[in-house]
């Protein structure tokens, strides 16, 4: 399965990407730094290099396989492009990342662009904030 999204793609299937890919799949629920993805693949015993995923990683950008995110005072992030659209809370303290999908606001945004005179073609919504969990590593006193 993972060859045939690879190809499709456009991209020749090879060892790293289908390894990153696997990574990517397995980890959907979170958002990774290509350091992320290259210790997962240390703690396989693949032997890929930090090099070679920053490049697949941009490479599966630009194929629309992934979807890069530079979240406030963070490094950038990758998810898979599932084709679903969603927005994002994330955490000032611990960087913790949230998705989600409200369609009050996706039809508040749409009355918006009309009122101002355009359709809007693509968005991106991220909400900055303190997480409530207790166990927030840098949660301030």
């Amino acid at each position: 399965m993972d060859q045939q999204i690879i190809r499709k793609a456009g991209l020749k299937v090879t060892l790293p990407r289908m390894k990153i890919l696997e990574i990517l799949e397995e980890n959907a629920e979170h958002h990774m730094t290509a350091e992320d993805v290259y210790k997962e693949l240390l703690a396989r015993d693949e032997e890929i290099g930090l090099a070679t995923v920053y490049r697949v990683l941009t490479q599966f950008e630009a194929a629309g396989l992934a979807e890069r995110h530079h979240f406030e005072g963070g490094q950038a992030v990758f998810e898979l492009n599932r084709g679903e659209h969603h927005d994002h809370i994330v955490c000032l303290n611990c960087g913790k990342v949230e998705e989600f999908v409200d369609e009050t606001i996706e039809k508040c945004q749409a009355k918006i662009a009309r009122k101002h005179g355009f359709n809007i073609a693509d968005h991106s919504l991220t909400l900055y904030g303190e997480c409530t969990d207790p166990k927030c590593p840098n949660r301030p006193d």
